[in-house]
């Protein structure tokens, strides 16, 4: 019986002798082998959610800015083009000899509507994955009396900003720079209203983007300031005025701009730096008036 004993206690401690041996350095394999795999699962799960992120945030984002930029590019083709056609009915000839330098005003004005997209574009995209802006769509939103001062209030501020902006690019420094591009229209043509430097452009893009984080406005509100600022660009470079005598020269004409003062800056430079009304140039004492469409075209003709 003993011999017995000593013989399976023999076994077994023969069996058991290698499997402790074996046991650390299993047990470290499956440690490794664990830790790896936690790590490429958590490789896998980050990479998800940047992908998801990337889908959901950046892809949308970079849509709405191509679309706006796309409706800005339009938006100047088709009114520019539209005053094109009519000047060439209403005073033929006047564009006759600008052929080169119509060229140079779209490409400036088709990279501003590029630069120009971007602001709006992050804007819409705001708007509505966001809410981040206060666009409202709602008539009951805000009484019905808001409606034209909100108008009035957008359109005042942005003639602010483009007034002492505009005056900024005249300083020698940035004229030479930036804003010399725009003047480089001798006469302006109605495809001047966008001809502008990537940096002028710039500080024209981000102050209706930057108001609807500001001041409330209704969608269809804030479409009208977008139409009024396009057709008041166009039109007040176009080379004649469509706006007749009893408003250039009365009440009305005394306050807003139109494209008889527009011209006199042209002509001078050095005055009527206003947008939408003359308040700015009054108080400042830049208003030199109303100018003459005979100008532009004698500077042409001369090489000045």
């Amino acid at each position: 019986m003993l011999r017995l004993c000593e013989s399976f206690a023999a076994i077994n401690g023969g069996l058991s002798t290698p499997n402790v041996a074996a046991r650390p350095a299993a047990f470290s394999n499956r440690i490794r082998n664990d830790g790896r795999a936690a790590r490429n699962a958590h490789d896998l799960f980050i990479g998800a959610r940047y992908g998801d992120a990337v889908t959901s945030l950046f892809l949308p984002l970079l849509a709405s800015t191509l679309a706006m930029t796309a409706i800005v590019a339009l938006r100047y083709l088709a009114t520019s083009g539209g005053f094109a056609w009519l000047t060439a009915r209403v005073r033929p000839g006047l564009y006759a000899k600008l052929r080169p330098q119509i060229g140079r005003e779209l490409r400036w004005s088709l990279w501003s509507a590029a630069i120009y997209g971007v602001p709006a574009g992050v804007v819409m995209w705001g708007w509505q994955e966001r809410g981040w802006t206060m666009i409202y769509d709602g008539l009951a939103d805000y009484p019905l009396w808001y409606l034209p001062l909100s108008l009035f209030v957008y359109l005042f501020a942005h003639d602010t900003w483009f007034y002492w902006t505009h005056r900024w690019m005249h300083r020698p420094k940035w004229f030479r720079i930036a804003h010399a591009v725009h003047h480089d229209s001798r006469p302006p043509t109605a495809w001047a209203a966008m001809s502008f430097h990537p940096i002028e452009a710039l500080t024209g893009a981000v102050v209706i983007p930057a108001l609807v984080f500001l001041v409330p406005i209704h969608v269809a509100l804030l479409g009208l300031v977008l139409g009024i600022m396009t057709l008041m660009g166009v039109t007040n470079h176009m080379g004649w005025e469509m706006f007749p005598r009893w408003w250039t020269e009365g009440p009305l004409g005394r306050w807003t701009i139109t494209a008889s003062h527009h011209q006199r800056h042209h002509e001078r430079y050095n005055c009527n730096y206003g947008l939408y009304f003359r308040f700015w140039d009054r108080v400042c004492g830049t208003d030199l008036g109303l100018g003459s469409f005979g100008a532009g075209r004698a500077l042409k003709d001369r090489g000045a």
